[in-house]
């Protein structure tokens, strides 16, 4: 993989000490988070990326440590991380990371056996057309990286991928399992839509410091 895909990694909480550059799919599967993921805010056409919320329930949070905000800033954001960048499964919109082969195209495999027969082997539940275009290919084995509570909630690359050091990631979700997939762009970029903790509070930071601006 690209050199700047593991520092991503690394910058966004990931440990790569096992990373030893010798097979892609290993070193993936060898990568761990102890903290969730969250997605840098955009603009929508109802609110600029600044007027967003970094991270659902983050407002609230604030809210309650109000005293922080004119107080101790720096513990402020020390619990924000404490509360916020933990492997918790209350939902505040996070992403997981959750390195998983799926194999449902190799017989003898468990998702072989689970997945072909009746799902894979049907092209009306099946579209795989994202992903040929840019493989090249019809079928392959993917590996999950991702796991989220928004769409899509699913995030593979493909192992045919032409790109190996750098793949495009693929979106599905549970209600339309592989028969919707969007193409997220590539594994760099996607990891630059995520927030490390110095950026998250880099953005509550500016967000505080409008606040009194405005006072």
């Amino acid at each position: 993989m690209k050199k700047e895909i593991l520092e991503r990694i690394s910058q966004l909480g990931g440990n790569i000490r096992q990373v030893k550059g010798i097979s892609r799919v290993a070193d993936l599967l060898s990568i761990d988070f102890s903290t969730v993921l969250y997605r840098k805010p955009v603009d929508t056409p109802w609110a600029t990326a600044v007027e967003t919320e970094p991270i659902h329930g983050l407002g609230e949070f604030i809210e309650q440590h109000r005293d922080l905000v004119e107080n101790n800033r720096e513990l402020l954001y020390q619990k924000i991380l404490d509360h916020f960048y933990v492997l918790t499964e209350e939902p505040h919109g996070q992403t997981f990371w959750q390195p998983v082969l799926f194999t449902p195209f190799t017989p003898g495999t468990a998702d072989y056996d689970e997945w072909y027969i009746g799902y894979f082997d049907d092209d009306t539940l099946v579209n795989l057309s994202e992903v040929q275009k840019v493989t090249g290919k019809e079928h392959g084995e993917f590996l999950q990286l991702f796991y989220s509570y928004g769409f899509p909630d699913q995030l593979y690359i493909s192992l045919e991928d032409p790109q190996p050091e750098n793949p495009t990631v693929f979106g599905t979700d549970h209600e339309v399992f592989f028969s919707e997939m969007t193409n997220e762009g590539s594994l760099e970029d996607y990891l630059n839509q995520l927030m490390t903790k110095e950026e998250l509070i880099d953005l509550v930071q500016k967000a505080l410091d409008g606040e009194q601006t405005k006072k």
